[in-house]
């Protein structure tokens, strides 16, 4: 049906690649067959490495669906990078609630989580795979490398493109290893591989870095839009306007100026919205031009039960039809609380077209965690196309639907609330333009418009609430808006309590898991957990 290079490319080959992780016992198996060397000396094997960089965030092992899994000690499952992300930037906040009773998994949104938590420890190791794949691509591929193999000409040119994605990448899961977890360790290709312990740097440390890479390849990166799931000039100026917008939590110094720079350089680099707001969550969404970076999937070449599998067969229960969503079954996992629901004042759709919620056979409240008919389920993701098309994998189990982690929606709102928090380099005439683009979207037409005098922070937040439910942001847009912790904004079972309770403002970080403080006896837990 789709699709894509990048992941026709990543079921081509199987690459050997020696990886260093953050400790010395770190248990993962090998990536696979072919080694280093070999590999590294025919240049036709590179866009094939480049795309393991990128499938890493959407697959968990080589054979796929299951069976040799990327790093041993979890379900394979369970260590999907993607659907971790998803779970500790969602199952966290008010905007998901989990059915199951998978392990310790129900710690997240009671937010009781410890350093022992599976689904935390699984989402650092993921980080740090990633991080790894990466630095050793970087290893490999250095000038002096490409010509002790013979990699000249034209090849070594594209080389440095694909170093810069590379780069990329790699600040990419640094930014969600400070965001999620604060202090970390900090490895290079700059480290040989082999046994030691990596040093903790700070999150300003990081936050210096990753600005700097970002800043350093935007040059060697492709044009924007030049090729559909690659790490264009625009995904480098997003994350840097992500970056911007929380450096006053990561390094204790606002950088909002700095924010609308760059959101300024991503509104002008080609992308534009998506003229049907649901139309971004179907099964063709690739066709989008306003997803800047996605982590794409597909029916056929990412198969596994991380990623949008997991996300679409896990909002699907119930009273659904799961041939209506183009799946075969149903995993009846995810749910929202009623706070979440709150935010629209027609949760019916009929008015904001973004209150995609399923309610026959639902309740509003979450009186009992275990049930999924407890809470509103959610229709944003599907495996359908915009035609009303199934997914191209025959047997409904594995999904089409790209992840868009980046797309202009969101730089628009990030824009207008860098102006309201006193950037300059910006105004509040557009920034209340871009606000209504996105609203007269959802309410296809101009009825939703506000005015100046209705845009403000907390506006904002509430916005991006409505905008970009379970997009991967919820959880760092809370804490930047103080509202994650404390009493301030409870939610039901925030804090394990029915009605929701205040917790410890510690919780803003994730724990170094206990694995790795015991691998590497040098690092410092976040305070408050043991």
């Amino acid at each position: 049906m789709k699709k894509r290079n990048l992941l026709k490319l990543a079921s081509v080959i199987v690459i050997g690649l020696s990886v260093i992780i953050t400790s010395c016992k770190k248990n993962l198996t090998p990536i696979g067959e072919l080694t280093t060397a070999s590999v590294y000396k025919d240049f036709s094997n590179y866009p094939q490495v480049l795309a393991k960089l990128y499938t890493a965030y959407a697959i968990s092992g080589q054979a796929g669906p299951a069976g040799n899994a990327d790093i041993a000690g979890i379900d394979e499952g369970f260590s999907n990078y993607l659907r971790e992300y998803f779970n500790t930037e969602e199952l966290t906040t008010d905007e998901a609630q989990i059915t199951w009773n998978d392990g310790d998994v129900h710690d997240l949104h009671d937010m009781i989580w410890t350093s022992s938590n599976t689904f935390s420890r699984a989402m650092y190791d993921r980080i740090y795979y990633e991080i790894s794949l990466d630095n050793e691509f970087l290893r490999n591929t250095t000038p002096a490398k490409l010509a002790a193999n013979g990699i000249t000409g034209s090849n070594a040119t594209l080389v440095t493109q694909y170093r810069a994605e590379a780069r990329f990448l790699r600040a990419l899961s640094y930014w969600h290893a400070i965001d999620l977890y604060g202090s970390v360790p900090f490895v290079t290709e700059a480290q040989s591989v082999g046994v030691f312990f990596p040093v903790q740097q700070s999150r300003a440390y990081i936050f210096n870095f990753i600005e700097s890479e970002l800043k350093a390849i935007g040059s060697d990166l492709g044009a924007p839009r030049f090729s559909y799931g690659h790490a264009d000039q625009a995904a480098a100026n997003t994350l840097l306007v992500n970056l911007y917008m929380n450096a006053q939590v990561y390094t204790g110094t606002a950088r909002y100026t700095d924010a609308i720079t760059y959101a300024n350089k991503v509104i002008a680099s080609g992308y534009t919205l998506e003229p049907k707001f649901q139309n971004l969550f179907t099964a063709d969404n690739n066709l989008s031009k306003e997803i800047i970076f996605p982590i794409e999937s597909d029916g056929l070449h990412t198969q596994g039960y991380g990623g949008m599998t997991y996300l679409i067969h896990a909002e699907n229960g119930g009273n659904m039809s799961p041939a209506n969503f183009g799946i075969a079954g149903q995993w009846a996992g995810l749910r929202v609380t009623e706070q979440y629901v709150s935010l629209f004042s027609d949760p019916s759709g009929a008015t904001d077209t973004r209150a995609m919620f399923f309610t026959n056979g639902q309740t509003l409240g979450i009186a009992d965690e275990y049930t999924f008919n407890d809470g509103y389920a959610v229709t944003k993701f599907t495996n359908m196309t915009s035609k009303g098309v199934a997914g191209s994998d025959p047997t409904g189990t594995f999904v089409d639907t790209d992840f868009p982690m980046f797309r202009l929606a969101d730089v628009y709102l990030l824009y207008a609330e860098a102006v309201l928090r006193g950037g300059t380099g910006g105004d509040l005439g557009t920034a209340l333009n871009y606000v209504n683009l996105v609203r007269a979207r959802a309410y296809q037409g101009a009825s939703g418009n506000i005015t100046a005098a209705q845009l403000t922070l907390p506006f904002m937040l509430a916005e991006r609430g409505r905008e970009l439910l379970w997009e991967g942001h919820r959880r760092t847009d809370l804490i930047r808006f103080g509202q994650f912790t404390g009493s301030s904004y409870p939610w039901q079972w925030k804090g394990g309590v029915l009605n929701g309770t205040s917790v410890p403002d510690y919780r803003q970080l994730m724990p170094i898991p206990s694995t790795e403080m015991i691998n590497n006896p040098t690092l410092k837990q976040n305070p408050g957990y043991n």
